[in-house]
């Protein structure tokens, strides 16, 4: 095999350097007149001040934190603080929840508004939000974009003018500058309503760690942020001790990153786009050929990112050209020889190009097309585990909070607890000891918002907050009222099935909710606030039988309408996960508080294919999600319900929606079901506890529903 050719790092550092100190200027003081000030600035010192005064005081102080238009998956976080407790979050709106338009950079109108609608129901209003932070250092940021685009110029000035990243570019940013007079205008608190940068990937590191369980441990705690962009760089190293954070290392670059790396080959090589790619990717990887002795491509893949000392990770710019042209021509010629040509951004999501493992029998390239899934997958998680091994030794503790857009890859993060082992501490830190690893519900850039208000009330004082239980905190739960206007439609049908405010009626609803699953019933649960993040957990969820070897063809093919490619999440009680998994003891923290999220995959046991077949992936793992009596009384009553007809207190749980965003409203949630043919009912629950099922009416009325819920009822007396 020839050596491949090796070139890492910029073609003109020194003048990129230069390009990015001068705009990094000029940037702060235009965006201070337009209302947008830097974090270290006069503006933010004043309102830290202010707020840290009514802190001492004992007032409450509300912060919001915004992801502004022009970036990917725009919001508002609204958090609550006191001096005693700390931030509390509030809400966590999602714009494209509302919107309809999956990871939107447009303005959060719905998701202001609903914001605002939540301060109102607590006697407050928008005049009293004590500041308003966003989740990027906006001149850090434009002076990154105009870095890299001169890094390697001519052939990167085309970068001007496309996205560097998804969904972001220099052209987009116009609409940050407008923000704090829009913001104004909307909410009629003056001509600017003036906002503070945060650093990206403090907002998330800080948020990361607070909402852990380590954050009380007298130890240190490392913290890695792993991105596909930040405002500086895409790979971040923190650590916290004594409450304080501190960040040890920036990469300082936009293209030596994992997130584009897996990104790029993902959307280039699977036929789908950047931000839709990814987690089908991953799901692929569990079709090829996993092991590195044998997996056809990994060798030669494996130079694509070089790990050099120190745990840097620099992009091979011999074989790979996104640092210049993501989007058109992403590849050099020694990546073509490995991976053949990439697919043009005009044949994304052509069926001649998409990656279905359903073709592996009758398409030749199929098998290899899942082989280089896996070779990605592979040389992803060589690069993970290099930058953590140099974070732990260099930190000398057990304890990681992984977190950005990268701490996706419930895979990889499985790797890590796998790879960092007793064995590994012995002889890395000569004591006895496992990694111990949590990731949050929303790693990726919807929970920077969250991070962005945690940590500027970190800033004016305030305790760290309590850790995290759960994820039900984009948008306000649904009224009877709201309810009853979606189910005034001639196409759906609907009865009141109970009221699950006391414990006999929701034992009740959830029983009904069982028995149709057990039944083979494919049923959807609407239910209070939404999820913040990519994954449903009970409250936006469409639910089924996990023993049902048939369940996971019927649901990808006409419930969601997606690639057999990807795989079924359990949903379990926490008894139920330990029966049927091999849960690791390194995320065993708070009673097993990183499986809460579906942020891990775990190995199941040898009988759990045979008794669970529908959440066992290809690879024999599974996406777990543990729920708490707690956190979500009626999806535990579900479960314990459905163990007492199945024999195991499981389900299928996938989110809410088909082809786009997790149904927010009772409008979204009909909207679902009737684009959804088999899907059987959707059960409905009131802010008051009142719960409804919704099922399809008219000519598409199969009956399903209507005979499992007259013999429920005859069964009950």
């Amino acid at each position: 095999m020839r050596k491949p050719d090796i070139r890492t790092g910029p073609r003109h550092p020194r003048i990129a350097a230069a390009g990015y100190e001068i705009t990094r200027r000029l940037s702060e003081r235009a965006l201070a007149k337009r209302g947008l000030h830097k974090a270290n600035g006069e503006f933010a010192q004043r309102t830290i001040a202010s707020i840290r005064e009514r802190l001492q005081r004992g007032e409450t102080v509300y912060i919001a934190g915004l992801a502004c238009p022009g970036t990917h998956n725009t919001g508002v976080a609204l958090v609550e603080v006191t001096q005693k407790d700390g931030p509390r979050l509030i809400v966590n709106n999602e714009e494209e929840r509302f919107s309809g338009n999956k990871h939107t950079n447009e303005f959060p109108q719905h998701a202001l508004e609903d914001m605002r609608k939540v301060l109102q129901r607590m006697g407050r209003d928008v005049g009293d939000i004590a500041a308003f932070v966003t989740t990027w250092d906006y001149p850090a940021l434009m002076a990154m974009l105009i870095r890299t685009s001169l890094e390697e110029a001519p052939a990167s000035i085309k970068l001007l003018r496309a996205p560097i990243a998804p969904a972001i570019n220099l052209r987009q940013m116009d609409q940050v500058r407008r923000i704090a007079r829009r913001l104004g205008k909307m909410y009629g608190l003056g001509e600017q309503l003036p906002l503070i940068c945060m650093p990206h990937h403090d907002n998330h590191a800080w948020y990361s760690f607070t909402a852990s369980p380590f954050a009380d441990v007298r130890e240190r705690v490392a913290i890695a942020v792993l991105d596909g962009t930040g405002d500086v760089g895409s790979i971040s190293l923190y650590v916290a001790e004594n409450g304080e954070m501190k960040r040890l290392y920036c990469n300082e670059s936009l293209f030596d990153s994992l997130g584009a790396f897996y990104t790029v080959i993902s959307s280039s090589q699977g036929g789908w786009t950047w931000l839709s790619s990814e987690g089908r990717y991953m799901g692929a990887a569990a079709w090829g050929d996993m092991n590195r002795a044998t997996n056809p491509y990994y060798q030669r893949l494996k130079a694509v990112l070089q790990l050099g000392r120190n745990g840097s990770v620099q992009l091979n710019r011999a074989m790979a050209n996104w640092y210049a042209d993501p989007g058109d021509n992403p590849y050099h010629q020694p990546l073509i020889d490995i991976l053949g040509q990439p697919l043009r951004p005009d044949q994304l999501w052509n069926p001649d190009a998409v990656l279905r493992v359903e073709d592996i029998n009758h398409r030749a390239d199929t098998k290899d097309r899942v082989d280089k899934a896996a070779a990605t997958q592979l040389v992803f998680e060589d690069a993970m585990i290099h930058v953590i091994d140099h974070l732990l030794r260099i930190t000398g503790t057990d304890r990681l909070v992984l977190t950005g857009g990268v701490a996706l890859n419930a895979l990889g993060n499985m790797r890590l607890l796998e790879h960092f082992d007793e064995a590994w501490f012995e002889r890395a830190q000569q004591r006895k000891t496992l990694l111990h690893m949590w990731v949050p519900p929303v790693p990726g850039d919807p929970g920077v918002p969250i991070g962005a208000a945690w940590l500027f009330a970190h800033m004016a004082g305030a305790a760290r907050g309590a850790p995290l239980s759960h994820a039900f905190y984009c948008g306000l739960p649904p009224s009877n009222a709201d309810i009853a206007a979606a189910l005034r439609a001639d196409d759906v049908a609907s009865t009141e099935i109970g009221n699950v405010a006391t414990s006999e009626g929701r034992d009740a609803v959830a029983d009904l909710m069982a028995s149709m699953v057990a039944q083979g019933g494919v049923i959807a649960i609407y239910q209070g606030a939404a999820e913040t993040g990519p994954r449903a957990l009970g409250h936006r969820s469409i639910l089924a039988n996990p023993c049902d070897p048939e369940v996971r063809e019927r649901l990808n093919e006409r419930v969601k309408y997606r690639e057999a490619i990807r795989p079924l999440a359990p949903m379990a009680t926490l008894q139920a996960a330990r029966d049927y998994f091999e849960l690791e003891d390194g995320a065993s923290d708070d009673d097993y508080n990183a499986y809460n999220y579906m942020v891990l995959t775990a190995h199941s046991k040898p009988e759990a294919r045979a008794k669970i077949p529908a959440v066992v992936h290809a690879d024999g793992t599974g996406r777990i999600q543990i729920v708490r009596e707690a956190d979500d009384p009626l999806t535990y009553a579900y479960l314990k319900a459905l163990g007492r007809q199945i024999g195991v207190e499981m389900s299928v749980n996938t989110s809410f929606n088909v082809a786009g965003p997790i149904a927010q409203t009772p409008a979204q949630a009909m909207d679902t079901l009737r684009r959804s043919r088999g899907l059987d009912a959707v059960v409905l629950v009131a802010d008051d506890g009142t719960a409804y099922a919704a099922w399809h009416g008219g000519e598409r009325d199969s009956g399903r529903f209507t005979g499992w819920y007259a013999a429920w009822k005859q069964a009950r007396g």
